[in-house]
């Protein structure tokens, strides 16, 4: 059996259909209120911020992969993180389950972010990013203690058919719908890359079901074209058939909005991702599995919008 704890989320539906497609029908989806993605999927409801419930979500399983995502606020990931992570890493080496982890760029010093590769040195600035580190650190340590067979399959930040959580969809194609200007973060010049989530979650799956991927860090396939925000607005413009309108939002307007809307008050810290170039390389995935077909920004845009 193959479980996703997190099977509701952004990435958790299209790791399902991915996994039961293409490797086994054989799938366990762990969330607070699961729903079938396929016929033979296994609905196990569980709280997954209560780590007493780990074990039995984890418990038969070949494989286990993470892609629940907690609230997007540093004092619910200081409390929940850590101690998630810990009770799945016991509970997978209890039962002997290999772990799957879904991660972000987040424990990537800034530096590295006009050039992101699964070797970029790990100095977060940010407090999500420290907590992020830890995550790693914790998994990483357990590898090495031979307790656990792991991988981490990382995105850039991320977009695609029925988000609700992705930046580039909320701040540009919701507010072109409304006939309002897009808005974008630091800077409208520089490339930004962006992973389109079923591309993410078929490699997620390709990943966790090929032997000699575990106990390595991958980057999880990304068009490398890159676009500015510019050309985001435009892309997103010209298939919805509108004005390519676009403004940026001041790191100021960020916290006064988090007055109101907390979500916008966590943004300021992660700035410097939209100050610079962010280009997220998945070479080496792209290399061990040379037949993996990427989806365009072009095709995932008309995707998203379809």
């Amino acid at each position: 059996m193959q479980t996703i704890l997190g099977a509701g989320g952004a990435i958790g539906s299209e790791l399902a259909k991915a996994l039961h497609q293409n490797f086994t029908k054989d799938i366990r989806l762990v969330s607070r209120n699961p729903k079938k993605v396929n016929e033979t999927d296994t609905l196990f409801p569980a709280d997954l911020s209560d780590v007493s419930q780990i074990d039995a979500a984890v418990a038969g399983s070949e494989i286990v992969y993470v892609t629940i995502g907690f609230e997007y606020n540093i004092k619910v990931w200081r409390e929940k993180w850590p101690t998630f992570i810990r009770a799945v890493i016991d509970a997978c080496a209890k039962h002997n389950a290999k772990l799957v982890f879904f991660d972000n760029i987040y424990m990537y010093a800034p530096s590295e972010v006009p050039h992101l590769t699964e070797n970029a040195t790990m100095n977060p600035s940010s407090e999500k990013g420290k907590v992020r580190k830890q995550l790693v650190d914790m998994i990483w340590e357990a590898v090495k203690a031979q307790q656990i067979t792991a991988l981490i399959a990382r995105a850039a930040d991320f977009y695609g058919p029925g988000i609700g959580t992705s930046m580039l969809q909320e701040l540009i194609q919701k507010n072109l719908q409304k006939g309002k200007a897009a808005q974008w973060l630091g800077g409208l010049d520089f490339k930004h890359s962006f992973t389109y989530t079923p591309d993410a979650a078929r490699a997620t799956a390709l990943l966790g079901n090929t032997p000699d991927a575990y106990n390595q860090t991958w980057h999880l396939p990304t068009d490398p074209q890159g676009l500015t925000g510019r050309e985001w607005t435009a892309l997103f413009a010209k298939h919805l058939n509108v004005k390519p309108k676009v403004s940026v939002i001041p790191v100021f307007v960020l916290r006064i909005l988090g007055w109101f809307i907390p979500f916008m008050g966590e943004l300021p810290e992660m700035n410097y991702q939209y100050t610079q170039p962010y280009f997220f390389d998945s070479e080496k995935f792209m290399q061990r599995f040379p037949d993996f077909r990427i989806t365009s920004y072009e095709e995932g845009v008309k995707q998203v919008i379809r």
